[in-house]
C-alpha cells in the first residue's frame, strides 16, 4: 500500500468497556491502589456506567470513540490448565474471573502509518507476562483487534512479543508529532529489574516492537525509566508521563536521568513542548496517588489541548493548585476536566488506563467498535440490567455469579452484533 492512501487521519480513543467481573482482589504487585482495595467489595455495574459517561464526554468535546470489550471470564481454560480447585491459592482463581482488560492502554502498542515503513498502523497485542492475571489476555485481544482493524490495506496486527520479555503495550509508548495525520517520533519507555517492585517493561520488547512496526531508528527514542518512580508505585510510564502531539507532560521524577531524557527528546523532536510539573510543587508520591499523569491529553476540535484527570486531582490542593496556575499561563493545556472513574481508580486505574490511542481513518476501522449515542443508549441499558450490582470477595469462584457474568457479557456482544466474540 502506498503512503497517503488513508485520507483521513484521526485520533479515535478506543476505551475498554468494565466488565461484569470486576473485582477487587490485589493481584498487581508494584499497583499500590490494587493492592490497598484488595479484598473491599466492587461495584462492576457502577464502574461501566463511569467508563461509559467519560466516553460520552469526550464525543461530546468533538472527538472520535471507540470502545473494545470486556473478555471472557471467568477463563475456564487457564483454571484447567492451572488445574485450580478448593485447595489453592484463591489468587489463581481470581486470575480466572479478573476484568483488568478494561484498561486497554495495556491492549497494544499502536504505530500509526505515518510512521511505518509500509504506510500502514501496525498494532501488536502486550503479552503482560509480568502478571499472571493479565498474560492471559493478548490472544483474546488480538482477536478482538483483528476484527476491528481486520483491513489489511490499512493495518497490521501483529503476533505478542515473546514471553522472555515483558511487553505492557502502550502504557509505556508515547508519540510526538506536528500533527496526528504527520510522521511523528515513538518514544519507548522501559524498566530495569531489581527493584522492590518488578519492571515490567522489557527494554528489548521494546526494541522489538519498534522493529515490529518498521519504524524508523532514528524517529525512535528508547528511556529508561526513573527506578525511584517504579518503586513509588508508578508500575507504568503512563503514570508519571503523557505526551499529545508536541506536548510532553510530565514529573520531574518520571525518567532515570533527566537531563539525558530530555536530550534525546530535544534531537529527535525539536519542537517539543515540555511541561515537567517540579517535585517541589506536586510529590511523586501525591502524582500516583491522585494520578495527575494517567490523564487523557486530547486535542480539541478547536485546537486546544485538554487534560482529562481523575477527579481525585481536583480534591487534592496540590494537584489542583498546580493545575490552575498552570492553565493560568495560557500555555498549549488549555482545560483540565475531572471525571469520576473511583471504581477503576482504586483498582489502579485512570482516564489514559481505560483508553487505547488509534490514529486512523475511522472509515478504515469496523464501524461496530465505533462509538455513538444510540449505540452508548445500547450499552448502557445492558450494564443496567445484566452487570452485577456489587461484588464481594466470597463471590469469586460461585456459579451462580459465573453465570451472571457469561450471560451479561453475551447480552453486550448480541446488542453489538459482535457475537463472533463469544
Amino acid at each position: 500500500m502506498e503512503r497517503g492512501a488513508v485520507s483521513r487521519l484521526v485520533e479515535i480513543n478506543f476505551d475498554g468497556i468494565v466488565g461484569p467481573s470486576h473485582n477487587y482482589a490485589g493481584l498487581s504487585l508494584g499497583n499500590i491502589a490494587s493492592a490497598s482495595h484488595g479484598g473491599d467489595s466492587s461495584f462492576p455495574r457502577a464502574a461501566a456506567l463511569q467508563g461509559l459517561a467519560k466516553m460520552r464526554g469526550n464525543m461530546e468535546r468533538g472527538l472520535v470513540q471507540g470502545f473494545l470489550l470486556p473478555l471472557p471470564r471467568p477463563n475456564g481454560s487457564l483454571l484447567a490448565r492451572l488445574a485450580v480447585d478448593a485447595e489453592c491459592d484463591r489468587a489463581l482463581l481470581a486470575a480466572a474471573w479478573s476484568a483488568s482488560s478494561m484498561w486497554t492502554a495495556n491492549a497494544a502498542t499502536v504505530s500509526p502509518a505515518p510512521d511505518t515503513g509500509d504506510g500502514r498502523c501496525h498494532l501488536t497485542p502486550a503479552n503482560l507476562v509480568t502478571m499472571l492475571h493479565r498474560a492471559q489476555e493478548w490472544p483474546d485481544t488480538q482477536a478482538q483487534l483483528r476484527i476491528a482493524f481486520g483491513d489489511e490495506r490499512y493495518f497490521k496486527v501483529h503476533d505478542a512479543v515473546l514471553p522472555s520479555f515483558g511487553d505492557e503495550g502502550a502504557a509505556n509508548h508515547m508519540r510526538l508529532t506536528e500533527s496526528h495525520d504527520s510522521p511523528g517520533v515513538e518514544v519507548f519507555v522501559y524498566g530495569r529489574p531489581g527493584g522492590r517492585f518488578p519492571a515490567r517493561q522489557h527494554e528489548q520488547a521494546s526494541r522489538a516492537v519498534a522493529r515490529l512496526h518498521g519504524l524508523d531508528p532514528k524517529r525512535c527514542v528508547f528511556l529508561e525509566q526513573n527506578p525511584a518512580a517504579i518503586e513509588a508505585g508508578a508500575f507504568h510510564n503512563d503514570v508519571v508521563a503523557v505526551a499529545n502531539e508536541t506536548v510532553l507532560f510530565a514529573h520531574e521524577q518520571a525518567f532515570a536521568d533527566r537531563e539525558d531524557a530530555y536530550e534525546a527528546l530535544l534531537a529527535a523532536f525539536p519542537k517539543l513542548h515540555a511541561i515537567e510539573v517540579p517535585a517541589s510543587a506536586v510529590s511523586l508520591e501525591e502524582a500516583i496517588r491522585t494520578y495527575l499523569f494517567n490523564a487523557q491529553l486530547v486535542t480539541q476540535p478547536d485546537g486546544g489541548m485538554a487534560l482529562v484527570v481523575p477527579g481525585e486531582c481536583w480534591e487534592s490542593k496540590s494537584v489542583r493548585g498546580w493545575c490552575e496556575e498552570m492553565l493560568a499561563t495560557n500555555g498549549p493545556i488549555r482545560e483540565v476536566i475531572p471525571v469520576d472513574v473511583r471504581q477503576s481508580m482504586a483498582n489502579g486505574g485512570g482516564p489514559a488506563c481505560l483508553r487505547l490511542r488509534v490514529v486512523a481513518d475511522p472509515a478504515t476501522v469496523d464501524a461496530r467498535f465505533l462509538l455513538d449515542e444510540a449505540k452508548a443508549q445500547r450499552i448502557e441499558a445492558v450494564i443496567a440490567e445484566m452487570w452485577p450490582e456489587r461484588i464481594d470477595p466470597a463471590d469469586i469462584g460461585s456459579e451462580r455469579l459465573a453465570r451472571t457474568v457469561v450471560e451479561a457479557r453475551e447480552a453486550l456482544l448480541s446488542v453489538l452484533s459482535l457475537d463472533e466474540l463469544a
